[in-house]
């Protein structure tokens, strides 16, 4: 095994022998099989929010230090765990998850070999995992779990969803997570009715004029 990646699979060993509380691990742990799925499971500038994006309007920060977290009370953390390429990596990511305080684990990989999201969720079991088709071609092989073998799964490309669900797991047990995605909800169909009285007060043509 090469050097860096015994590196990577020793500290998930080590972060998981930790037994740290709760408040200063990783609430979330966001995974992908290469950092070609960045832009969907993070968001991009030029295209669709990602699960980046949902967390950190939800007030949680990404911890990048095990040993050091941010200080905000919720936490997520990002890593690229190929199935195909480092096995080894993505089985200590999904062994040790729960060890090291993950609550909710969000894993997206592409093509239509995207085996990381059913793998980690059936190492990882009972943890829940989120699974996101990076690509329409996934989706089949990301929701198609066998029964007894659970995996929830969004639709291609929205890991922005994926966070949302995640931490509505999260909130079954955290009124402040519950306070804020109802928040969120609530700005959405703010958002709807003004966007419904523009079209109507200003007519169709104006409309389209100020969405050009």
């Amino acid at each position: 095994m090469p050097e860096e990646l015994q590196a990577l699979v020793d500290r998930l060993h080590d972060e998981a022998a930790q037994d740290r509380p709760p408040e200063e691990t990783p609430d979330v742990g966001i995974v992908m099989g290469s950092d070609s799925d960045l832009d969907v499971m993070a968001g991009s500038e030029a295209g669709r929010e990602g699960a980046y994006d949902a967390l950190t309007r939800l007030g949680f920060e990404e911890q990048t230090d095990f040993a050091e977290p941010p200080t905000s009370r919720f936490t997520f953390e990002t890593y690229v765990v190929s199935a195909h390429r480092t096995p080894e990596l993505m089985y200590a990511y999904a062994e040790t998850a729960e060890d090291r305080g993950i609550e909710v684990v969000i894993a997206g990989a592409g093509g239509k070999s995207a085996d990381l999201p059913n793998m980690t969720a059936s190492i990882a079991y009972p943890l829940p995992v989120v699974g996101v088709p990076v690509q329409e071609k996934s989706v089949d092989s990301v929701v198609g779990m066998p029964q007894g073998a659970p995996i929830v799964a969004v639709d291609a490309g929205k890991s922005f969803n994926a966070a949302l669900s995640a931490v509505q797991v999260l909130a079954r047990q955290h009124d402040v997570l519950r306070e804020r995605l109802v928040d969120y909800h609530e700005d959405l169909k703010a958002d709807v009715a003004e966007v419904s009285r523009e079209l109507h007060d200003g007519g169709t043509p104006a409309f389209r004029q100020r969405r050009e």
